[in-house]
């Protein structure tokens, strides 16, 4: 019966082993930038962890906000706002903010019912002008200046419960005009001394 080749002990048959792997070692390649693909994803995997931990560190400083207290937090930040605007808007007293500058009139052209008087410009045909509306056209003192008919004088506003004047023509009215000649002097002039058409505001509590 034929027999294969024998070996000696154990020892033979393990440095016959030994050979063979270290030949077959000696045979493999390392293919070609295998350290540079193995080392990458690992500095990868470095500069990745090192941004993860700074994230913790940063989330970790900052304070953890209950959602019902940012609730509460936003709630309060627009109520503060709405308050603020009416406050503005609406707060007792609040100034009414005008232009500055001399207050509105209205052109008032005087009228004399004798018609005598209508042309000449003498203190025969002058009109009165009063200091008080609420004193007698005629009473001594009550003068604040003189005006003709057709001048035109600036209204600034009007009383109704002036004294009763009647003109030559037997017109009545309790009517007065707070005015301004061209000439700056200012009085009250009665509503019987005009034939105004056009809207004059009433005077305030004072007397404007």
């Amino acid at each position: 019966m034929g027999a294969g080749p024998r070996y000696g002990g154990d020892g033979e048959v393990e440095a016959l082993l030994r050979a063979k792997l270290r030949a077959a070692d000696e045979e493999i390649e390392t293919p070609g930038g295998l350290w540079e693909r193995v080392k990458e994803p690992a500095e990868i995997g470095s500069s990745a962890a090192t941004s993860e931990s700074r994230g913790r560190l940063v989330v970790a400083w900052l304070p953890q906000w209950h959602p019902y207290a940012v609730v509460v937090a936003v709630a309060a930040a627009v109520a503060a706002v709405v308050l603020g605007v009416w406050w503005v808007l609406l707060r007792p007293g609040a100034a009414d903010v005008r232009p500055a500058g001399p207050p509105l009139t209205v052109p008032l052209t005087v009228y004399n019912s004798e018609a005598a008087c209508r042309t000449p410009h003498t203190m025969e045909c002058a009109l009165r002008l009063a200091k008080d509306p609420h004193r007698a056209y005629a009473a001594r003192g009550n003068t604040a200046g003189r005006v003709w008919h057709g001048e035109v004088l600036a209204a600034r506003c009007v009383v109704t419960d002036g004294q009763l004047v009647r003109d030559e023509e037997g017109v009545t009215s309790s009517r007065w005009y707070r005015v301004r000649t061209g000439e700056g002097a200012e009085g009250w002039l009665p509503g019987v001394r005009t034939r105004n058409t056009r809207e004059v505001p009433e005077c305030p509590a004072d007397g404007g």
